[in-house]
């Protein structure tokens, strides 16, 4: 990954005091960030034609890629790497479909409805919702780029984000993970097999500062839940359970200590690497 072009990416929407009020980059800087593949002109496209290029991209990546990608990136800390298994899974739970508008929402001006907004009804009724608009115009890929290399990806749940994301990750190659990778993930999950019954996503992540060598940040270490949990490893059991309503949890919300880990996703992804 080209550094300047790193950095100019960065700048762009963060400083030292966290994300910028405004967004900015020199025309000189965007164009040569562009040239190195980390910076992009706006995206226009439709519902219907992101999902067919969902599911384009998706059936021509293979599911060892997107395991070898995620447990590699827990020592080499390229984040940009990690959701991709997440955003592969969901690919694999869509089915070909067409927009089909639902109201989402209204917006209201002294009680009468100035505003209503709609979403894809079979994207929102994919498990834990996903958000699909008719057309998406002028969408800043710039800021997804971003968020994937800082973090490992945020916006897990958005159409525009699933196809960014897949696009990019087919453009990479993928090293075999190294045995540290596999003693890492090894230690993700002792550490959710030390979870207490009635322990919160929260708590795990508290726990996960203390896995060797997994050096993260605590958004970062919330992401990794965030993936697990969209792939079924992190699996809650019912999700007829409290949550504490001050958290940004998706996919992880409902899951409890008492869950422990899906055995048999393990298996299935990273299985071959933990022997």
């Amino acid at each position: 990954m080209d550094k300047k072009a790193k950095d100019i990416l960065f700048k762009t929407y963060w400083s030292s005091k966290g994300w910028k009020d405004e967004f900015f980059t020199e025309t000189s800087n965007f164009e040569y960030a562009k040239t190195k593949g980390l910076m992009f002109d706006k995206l226009t496209i439709s519902h219907d034609d992101c999902i067919k290029r969902i599911f384009e991209i998706a059936n021509n990546i293979k599911i060892e890629n997107v395991a070898k990608a995620f447990l590699s990136s827990l020592s080499s800390r390229r984040l940009d790497l990690r959701s991709g298994i997440a955003s592969y899974f969901v690919a694999q739970r869509f089915a070909p479909h067409q927009y089909v508008p639902v109201v989402s929402g209204h917006s209201y001006t002294n009680g009468k409805i100035t505003h209503t907004s709609y979403t894809c009804g079979i994207c929102r009724d994919l498990k834990y919702g996903f958000v699909g608009h008719k057309l998406y115009e002028n969408t800043d890929l710039n800021v997804l780029n971003f968020e994937r290399i800082k973090w490992g990806g945020i916006r897990l749940g958005d159409l525009v984000y699933t196809f960014f994301d897949l696009e990019q990750f087919a453009k990479e190659h993928i090293t075999e993970p190294t045995k540290d990778d596999a003693e890492i993930f090894k230690g993700i999950l002792e550490a959710i097999n030390c979870c207490k019954e009635d322990d919160y996503p929260s708590v795990l992540r508290d726990k996960l500062k203390d896995v060797p060598n997994l050096k993260s940040s605590k958004d970062e270490r919330s992401i990794i839940l965030e993936i697990l949990a969209c792939i079924e490893v992190l699996k809650p059991a019912n999700y007829d359970r409290p949550t504490t309503h001050k958290n940004d949890w998706t996919y992880v919300e409902f899951w409890r200590g008492e869950d422990g880990y899906h055995k048999e996703a393990v298996e299935k992804y990273f299985g071959k690497y933990l022997k």
